[in-house]
Order: C-alpha cells, then sequence, then structure tokens
C-alpha cells in the first residue's frame, strides 16, 4: 500500500462539493488514513508551497490557499500517487478528461478544488505537513 495526501481546496469546501470529492476518492478505493479542516496562514501556505516560491502564480495561490477552510486527506491504497492524479484530472478543468474531480467540481485553473502530491517523496513530505504520525491511526504499528 501507499500513501499520498490530497488537500480539499478552500474554492471547493466553500461550494460544499468536500463530502462529494471524498466519497469519490473512496469509491475510486481510496482509503481515508487521516484528515482535518483547518485554515492555512499565510506563512503556512507559504512554507507548504515553498517549491512554487519563484513562480509567477505563487502569491495568488498563497492568497487562495488562506482565503478559507481547506482539508487536507491522508489517503492510502495501492499506486496511490499516480491514481490520484489520474482521477484528480488535469490542473485546468477545460482540459480535465470528464469524470475527474476537477472535470466535476473545479471553477478555473487557480480555483481547481483539489491538491495531490505528485511523487512519493513529496507525498511523504507533505503529508508530515499537516499529519503527526499519532495522527494515523494503526502508523506506530506501521500499517
Amino acid at each position: 500500500m501507499e500513501r499520498t495526501l490530497a488537500i480539499v481546496k478552500p474554492d471547493a469546501v466553500a461550494r460544499g462539493h468536500a463530502g462529494r470529492i471524498l466519497a469519490h476518492l473512496e469509491a475510486e478505493g481510496f482509503r481515508i488514513r487521516a484528515i482535518r479542516m483547518l485554515e492555512l496562514t499565510q506563512r503556512q501556505a507559504g512554507a507548504f508551497y515553498e517549491v512554487h516560491r519563484e513562480r509567477p502564480f505563487y502569491d495568488s495561490l498563497v492568497r487562495f490557499m488562506t482565503s478559507g477552510p481547506a482539508i487536507p486527506v491522508l489517503l492510502e491504497r495501492a499506486d496511490a500517487v499516480t491514481h490520484l492524479r489520474t482521477v484528480i484530472g488535469a490542473t485546468d478543468p477545460a482540459q480535465a478528461e470528464p469524470g475527474t474531480v476537477r472535470k466535476l467540481y473545479a471553477e478555473s485553473k487557480e480555483r481547481n478544488a483539489i491538491h495531490a502530491s505528485d511523487s512519493a517523496e513529496n507525498a511523504a513530505r507533505e503529508a508530515a505537513f499537516f499529519f503527526a504520525q499519532s495522527d494515523v491511526p494503526g502508523a506506530a504499528a506501521g500499517s
């Protein structure tokens, strides 16, 4: 089993799509291992998206991610990272495949409903940003 991180972004939470998105992920075989709702501070969002600091969209991304509650979710299943990226669809919902999370729930390329880790290494780093090992049931036992 592999773990990955998803974040239901503030736009999807505000529009009442969080439950549908989580149900969609579960229907795709993901098991929710840890979940929480929070409002990121500017400092937290800036640190989380540090890898994008030099990109032109960084400031607007940080503003967007601090605009309301978000829901980080630690997910588990075989081939979790790759499968989640397929399930959520292209960053631009206009280019996303039918039935993907972004095609169904995103408003635009920037307000795209969900974040997903892009590699196993980033999934581990990003999950640790939001969840301590003690937040994950069974983690101490290695499950």
